[in-house]
This record gives C-alpha cells, structure tokens and sequence, in this order.
C-alpha cells in the first residue's frame, strides 16, 4: 500500500508531497521548500517516520515546484527528475526568483528524463506517468492505478484547472489533455494536485466548470 502525505510551501502555496510505502520506502514530489524552516519540516516527517527517500520527480519545473530541488540533492543525494521539455522552464527559474524575492539554489538537471508512458516505482508499487502540457510545456502526472490516485501537478484543481497564461502554456491544449488524459481516468481515482484540496476525478467531471465533455 501506498501512503500520501502533503505539506503545503512557500508563498504560492504549493503542495509538495510525500508517497511512501509500508516498507519506508519514499519519493517526494513537486519540493516547494522555500526557506530553513520549510526545509526542517519535510526533513522532520521522514525521519519520524523512518523514510528512505529514493527518487525526487518534479511534474514540472515552474518555481513553485522546484525550490527545494537543490536541498535534497546535497541532503539526500536526490536528483530531480522530470520531461526533457521542461528544461527551459527550469532554466528561468533562476532569473525570476529574485523577482519574487525567493533564495533559489540552482536545481540539478538530470542526466537522463522521464518520457510519457513510462513507469517509476516506490518499492514495489508503480507509478505511470501521464503527458499532461497545457500549464507548462512538458508537464507529466504519476498515475497509481492500484491505489487509485493520481499526482497531478497543475493541470487540475478542484473546481478548476492550471493556470495558461505563462510561457509555454496553452489553454486549448491543457483542455484537450484533462479530457483525454485525466477525465479517462476511473471516476473514483483521487487527484492530488499541486494546490488547493484533493478531489476526484468524477467529481471534476461532473462539476469543474472550466472542462465540458
């Protein structure tokens, strides 16, 4: 079985997330720590519950979701891993956190992405990614069909979807995806997105006001 713990961080308030097995087993999702204390807290829940974290996924690579890259690759040895496509996205971080008044240290880039289709694991439990752009060039959801949820980044809020007004967005596109992608997706499957509370797939279907059909 597995456990899906959330923290919310920094100033946009991000959801970063946790999913770990009976075995301890852990990857962390979408690190938004933005300052010392962000950091201990995350730092606090695996060690209380004994984790071994094994792999850091980013869904995409917009600043919110990738403040915390740096710390757990010089604390955990974690490189981030995420779509080729996102690169650029990453890349711009560096200009536009002194924007918003973040200390960023410069995130790792991986040697090697993740590519639609593919699945990661957490022990003995799989993960499917999902090519979701639309919010950000190259943005990927982690679908466990046995557990029934899905982690998925900006594309789907309760109630509403990601934004597509920033560089590389399309609004069309991100449309299309949730219909194609997510609203394909078993109604009860849960969606943790990367803001706001959790919540279904049948419940968007039947009430988010941004996707028809």
């Amino acid at each position: 079985m597995l456990h899906v713990h959330s923290f919310v961080f920094n100033a946009f308030q991000e959801n970063t997330y946790i999913v770990y097995d009976e075995d301890g087993v852990c990857a962390i999702f979408d690190p938004g720590m933005s300052n010392p204390k962000e950091e201990a807290t995350l730092v606090s829940f695996i060690e209380q519950n004994s984790l071994k974290p094994i792999a850091l996924y980013n869904t995409h690579c917009h600043i919110d979701h990738v403040l915390g890259n740096r710390f757990l690759y010089e604390k955990y040895g974690l490189v981030p891993q995420f779509h080729e496509g996102e690169v650029p996205v990453l890349v711009a971080v560096e200009n536009m956190a002194p924007m918003y008044g973040f200390r960023y240290e410069t995130s790792p880039i991986p040697e090697t992405f993740l590519v639609e289709g593919q699945t990661v694991t957490v022990g003995t439990h799989s993960l499917r990614l999902l090519f979701v752009p639309g919010h950000s060039p190259a943005h990927l959801c982690f679908y466990a069909a046995q557990e029934g949820f899905v982690i998925g980044g900006d594309v789907l809020f309760r109630n509403s979807i990601g934004r597509t007004d920033l560089p590389g967005g399309n609004h069309e596109q991100l449309l299309d995806n949730i219909r194609q992608k997510m609203y394909t997706l078993p109604d009860e499957t849960v969606v943790y997105p990367g803001h706001g509370p959790s919540t279904t797939i049948g419940f968007e279907k039947e009430t988010n006001p941004f996707v028809r059909g």
